[in-house]
């Protein structure tokens, strides 16, 4: 069954059961890169199922193995800086979309969340990850400056330490880690995701619907003082423009090396 209103896309679809909607996006290749295309799709999946009061839940899925390992940087070739910041607005508008749902979130996440696939993870209430997961924020290499709602996900969850620690060394943490440091709700065996998803949704099925509702309307609240200055602020130039092209271009070319 579809929710109402959601049209399965090229890369992404939607599907709802029992009242949880599973988001799948991503077209399995290069670790689910995305692209500006995908985080509109990302961003019209997430604000539809917003609509619909039926919902007990959310999952968020990379196809392929992967979660997400951020955008796609071919698009960013030759890109103005217009360009690039265009493209970090659609993929902040995503990740607003998909904190703004009433409902509870997961991120299930194998293979890799890096940069923005990471930041999509973060915008999820929780995260079942494998156990040889890879998780960072390495966007500092390519020469990004780093938005400030980038790092607020960051520092809600790790501390403002921790966040400029992951955010100067570039690395990327195991999933074992990430959950040591409060990165991520859960490390899961491998082969064993699938599982620890259902037993979950089936534990929430126990609740009532508006109990889950307004528990995360209220820890949201709590830290709105926090999220909402950053909310309110015009993201700002997003990469410098002498390293971004020069690194970009590296990348891709060792890429096709």
């Amino acid at each position: 069954m579809t929710a109402p209103g959601v049209e399965v896309v090229a890369n992404g679809e939607v599907s709802v059961t029992d009242g949880v909607a599973t988001v799948r996006f991503g077209s399995g290749q290069r670790l689910n890169a995305l692209g500006l295309a995908d985080w509109a799709e990302l961003e019209v999946a997430a604000t539809t199922l917003s609509e619909d009061e039926s919902l007990r839940a959310v999952v968020f899925r990379g196809r392929g193995g992967a979660f997400c390992s951020g955008s796609h940087l071919g698009e960013w070739h030759g890109a103005s800086p217009e360009e690039v910041r265009t493209s970090f607005e659609r993929m902040e508008r995503a990740f607003r979309a998909i904190e703004d749902l009433g409902v509870p979130t997961i991120a299930s996440i194998e293979g890799a969340a890096a940069g923005g696939g990471l930041q999509l993870a973060l915008a999820c209430d929780l995260q079942l990850t494998s156990a040889t997961a890879r998780l960072g924020m390495p966007i500092s290499r390519l020469g990004i400056l780093v938005p400030a709602s980038f790092a607020s996900r960051l520092s809600l969850r790790i501390g403002p330490a921790r966040t400029k620690e992951l955010l100067y060394g570039g690395r990327l943490l195991s999933a074992e880690e990430a959950h040591r440091v409060g990165l991520i709700t859960a490390v899961v065996p491998n082969g064993h995701l699938d599982h620890e998803l259902e037993s979950l949704l089936a534990a929430w099925a126990q609740l009532p619907a508006a109990s889950l509702r307004a528990a995360k309307a209220a820890v949201d609240h709590g830290l709105r003082p926090l999220t909402e200055p950053v909310r309110r602020e015009r993201l700002a130039s997003v990469a410098d423009p002498v390293e971004f092209p020069r690194r970009v271009a590296a990348f891709l070319r060792r890429r096709r090396g």
